[in-house]
């Protein structure tokens, strides 16, 4: 199993879409990315520095990175800054976190070639992954628990072959 953390607006869209897919074994929703350690939503919210981000834990014989980039830029605006949809502020900045260096080469060479479809530049930017901190109970799964919650995200942009 590999691990990846996506940072793409509001948390709770982009882990409500990952959990669809083929070959994603686990998601969870958190902060990463700022100064202070265990950050709240409150804090977030407040311009802690921190961002929204969805922890993917993944098989990548199903779904190899390469695919969850794919997708991952299919529900977001990669060019974007501290934005996405409707969400403004440093929270929903847009960003791939590594944990292992192998993938680095991948993602960059995504990223160029990704960068033919789009006019204006892409702003994700890619980071080895530093402190995630777990997002509190209620944000977890918010989508299943809560299916007419707030989403910038379009769910029907997987096709049906890449659902479970």
């Amino acid at each position: 199993m590999k691990k990846i953390i996506l940072a793409g607006g509001c948390f709770w869209g982009v882990e409500a879409y990952f959990q669809r897919l083929k070959g994603i074994i686990d998601t969870e929703v958190g902060y990463t990315d700022g100064p202070t350690p265990n950050p709240s939503y409150k804090d977030v919210c407040n311009e802690s520095g921190h961002v929204e981000a969805v922890k993917l834990v993944y098989d990548e014989t199903t779904i190899p990175l390469t695919k969850v980039l794919e997708h991952f830029f299919r529900i977001i605006d990669p060019t974007e800054f501290n934005k996405q949809a409707h969400d403004v502020g440093i929270q929903y900045r847009n960003a791939i976190f590594y944990e292992d260096a192998a993938d680095v080469p991948i993602i960059f060479e995504f990223l160029e070639k990704a960068q033919a479809n789009y006019r204006k530049k892409i702003r994700t930017y890619v980071k080895e992954v530093n402190p995630f901190y777990p997002a509190e109970g209620y944000h977890q799964d918010y989508l299943i628990k809560n299916p007419t919650g707030y989403c910038h995200v379009n769910m029907h942009l997987a096709k049906p072959e890449e659902l479970k």
